[in-house]
């Protein structure tokens, strides 16, 4: 489910010191900028060429289009600027921050976001990107990073903020497993430890496929410390709401969760699928207006895979 986002602006919209800071970085002015779609982001997202033919990916927003944006922009070029040229991640170029507009300026990846439903060939390419890409990032090269425990804790209190009130329209399986979500999700954070850099937001549009089949994983802004397995058990999510593929049968013949405890893992999905619950029934955030549908759809996926796992 890649909603594109609506609103987003575009590089001619962006002030002119904020273009003029990008072509600085880039040595040369911009001629060309395409905006890309998909994301929740409601900045600028365009693969934009310079005079001399250089290309770059731009991502420029500033708090009048989300008032948390420039800190996950800022979080994002700290961890991208660390991150070793051996892991599959655009490199950062550049980036400006004059305390209100918050542009980065990343390598340009010839490539696209996975098909949905997941393709066979895709799904494996992407799995075997993740395994390498956890070894690679173990023990992690970026330090100043919380821990995924840390990390998720706010967030996965919904269980709780869901049972203290909860919504009409509460899925009925959940209403009477209230008590079961909340016990497995304290449980399994609990369990998230490790030392390998995660993602943390693995799906689809955070993902680009070139035509040789080389995987790159982009958008960093969330990266913790935690297991190896997580981000492989995070995509499995992905993959059941965009449909195609036994997801319980990969859990088990998936390697690098072979020695995932089996209540981390219900855990972590029981967490988000609070998550999601919680947030999906709030306002929208500013300049994000299609995020609470994506939470809906992801809750529901969520939902559905829990009620069978803990039937079992």
């Amino acid at each position: 489910m890649q909603v594109a986002t609506k609103n987003r602006l575009r590089w001619e919209q962006l002030p002119q010191d904020v273009r003029s800071a990008v072509e600085d970085i880039l040595g040369d002015r911009v001629v060309a900028a395409v905006s890309q779609p998909g994301g929740y982001s409601p900045g600028t997202a365009d693969r934009v060429r310079t005079a001399d033919g250089r290309r770059a990916f731009v991502k420029a927003v500033s708090p009048a289009q989300n008032p948390d944006s420039p800190g996950m922009h800022r979080a994002e070029a700290r961890v991208t600027a660390a991150l070793p040229a051996y892991a599959p991640t655009p490199r950062l170029l550049g980036c400006y921050d004059d305390g209100y507009w918050v542009a980065l300026v990343l390598t340009d990846v010839d490539g696209r976001h996975p098909a949905a439903p997941w393709q066979s060939d895709e799904l494996a390419a992407v799995l075997a990107a993740l395994e390498s890409m956890a070894t690679a990032l173990t023990p992690t090269p970026v330090l100043e990073v919380p821990t995924v425990a840390e990390h998720l804790a706010e967030d996965f209190a919904g269980w709780r903020l869901v049972a203290e009130d909860p919504p009409p329209d509460l899925d009925p399986w959940a209403r009477a497993h209230l008590d079961d979500l909340v016990a497995a999700t304290e449980h399994g954070l609990t369990l998230l430890a490790g030392d390998t850099l995660c993602h943390v937001d693995m799906r689809a549009d955070n993902l680009l496929v070139d035509a040789a089949g080389r995987v790159t994983v982009v958008d960093w802004p969330w990266a913790c410390r935690g297991p190896a397995w997580l981000d492989t058990a995070m995509l499995l999510l992905d993959v059941r709401l965009n449909g195609g593929h036994d997801i319980e049968a990969l859990l088990h013949r998936l390697p690098v969760l072979a020695d995932a405890d089996p209540a981390a893992v219900t855990g972590l999905y029981a967490g988000l699928a609070g998550f999601f619950t919680d947030r999906a029934r709030r306002p929208p955030p500013p300049g994000i207006p299609t995020v609470r549908a994506f939470q809906r759809a992801q809750s529901e996926a969520a939902l559905g895979w829990l009620a069978e796992r803990l039937s079992t």
